[in-house]
């Protein structure tokens, strides 16, 4: 541990500065967390909604999250409790269905992909092929590309493009699969589904996102004699001789390091004014972004969908959730709808009907419907192209560190992508660069 380390300051109470504030707490290393919003989270946080307990967006794990897994179940009180793990089961609905036998990875897939319904045999061997050229690079790419151009340079069938790689493209990396960085969708195949049989498994959160990791991530850093403080919006960040003077409100302290875990289009805006992080700012400020829309129908009794989650085609919503199934509310369904598309051009009232006609056409008759609510992050994550850069944790500017999960990393923007990022900067502060 750094000898001139004094107290950390985290400026965000989401995924990403939870888990630092965690790995700093493990430590016995004090942080002061500042999370401007009521509710820890970030973009995977608890609303409530007419009185019902819902999540400013539908996110769901899979096995390879090792690092979001290892630290939930770390805090948590019942880890068990907190995800519904499901073996890998792809339904998309009337296309394909495709579910992993119990098999040691990648034997599972394989098996999976050529018993899967809805395709057909050559297919189903075209994408095995693909998987075992890809296993002997080691999923490297001698250069990137779309994942559109990969899938054509391995014969993909237009069954399992459409109905499998595609919609885990546009999930994994919530960008259109002819936009999309071919290399990074590999990491996601590499870990996710050729590492172990676990890895391919989906975690569903039974609780709300906040409750599910950055709530008790506090009480475990209170616990251990650091601050996590809400409702507490940070508005100047000044390096001093000490280290950096943070200002958030009357409240004036000053820190030995600081982890800045905002959101990119924030931490421009945030931290102009400090010369040394210019070059950083000028690589943030080129990132583009997708959105992710969350639909949530209530209805007056019971909905039950076939599984929990299950896949659309030709319509607007690409995921529906089974929120009774999930975690008992019932006559709730959640539909996600990622990256950029026409649903955009729609009104929320709008967007929201055209996903209740979906499910009506497909799931009807329907109970009485009672409200909806569309929650639509407009920047909710980075575009994943092919080539892109993204600022590294250890900035320039000594001391100070960038937590997120647009920082560099081998993953898309996703839960483990955020937490391994806080992990990396509280290893560099405790000066474990080993762990980096």
């Amino acid at each position: 541990m750094p000898d001139n380390l004094q107290r950390v300051a985290i400026i965000g109470g989401g995924y990403a500065g939870m888990a630092a504030a965690v790995t700093l707490a493990e430590k016995n290393v004090p942080a002061t967390v500042y999370e401007a919003g009521a509710t820890l989270g970030g973009r995977a946080r608890r609303v409530d909604i007419n009185g019902v307990t819902l999540d400013n967006g539908l996110h769901i794990l899979i096995g390879a999250y090792r690092e979001t897994l290892r630290l939930i179940a770390q805090v948590q009180p019942s880890p068990a409790d907190a995800l519904l793990r499901l073996p890998l089961d792809w339904h998309m609905h009337e296309h394909l269905h495709l579910r992993a036998p119990k098999l040691p990875a990648p034997l599972h897939l394989a098996a999976g992909l050529l018993s899967a319904k809805g395709a057909s045999l050559r297919e189903s061997w075209a994408a095995v092929r693909m998987m075992r050229a890809l296993r002997s690079t080691r999923f490297q790419l001698p250069r990137d590309t779309t994942v559109s151009a990969l899938l054509k340079t391995h014969a993909q069938g237009p069954v399992l493009t459409q109905h499998l790689w595609y919609p885990l493209c546009i999930s994994a990396l919530n960008t259109p699969p002819d936009q999309a960085s071919a290399q990074l969708f590999l990491n996601v195949l590499r870990d996710g589904l050729n590492a172990d049989r676990a890895g391919s498994d989906l975690l569903i959160a039974r609780t709300d996102l906040s409750a599910l990791f950055p709530e008790p991530a506090a009480d475990y850093v209170r616990a251990r004699g650091g601050e996590v403080l809400t409702s507490r919006r940070v508005t100047a960040v000044s390096p001093v001789a000490a280290g950096f003077r943070l200002t958030a409100g009357d409240d004036n302290r000053t820190f030995s390091h600081v982890i800045c875990a905002l959101p990119p289009h924030q931490v421009a805006a945030f931290l102009g004014d400090i010369p040394a992080l210019s070059g950083m700012i000028a690589t943030v400020q080129a990132l583009t972004y997708q959105p992710i829309s969350s639909v949530y129908l209530q209805f007056d009794g019971h909905v039950r969908l076939p599984s929990p989650m299950i896949g659309l085609a030709n319509g607007v919503a690409h995921w529906l959730f089974d929120r009774e199934a999930i975690c008992g509310q019932r006559g709730l369904i959640g539909a996600v709808i990622s990256a950029e598309g026409p649903h955009q051009d729609l009104t929320q009232e709008a967007l929201g009907g055209r996903v209740h006609a979906e499910l009506a056409a497909m799931f009807g008759p329907l109970p009485p419907f009672q409200w909806q609510r569309v929650i639509s992050e407009k920047r909710a994550t980075f575009s994943a192209t092919p080539d892109l850069r993204r600022p590294t944790q250890q900035t320039p500017l000594e001391n100070f560190w960038l937590a997120g999960d647009y920082t560099g990393s081998d993953y898309p923007a996703t839960l483990e992508a955020a937490v391994r990022s806080g992990i990396a900067c509280a290893h560099g502060i405790l000066g474990d660069t080993a762990a980096l």
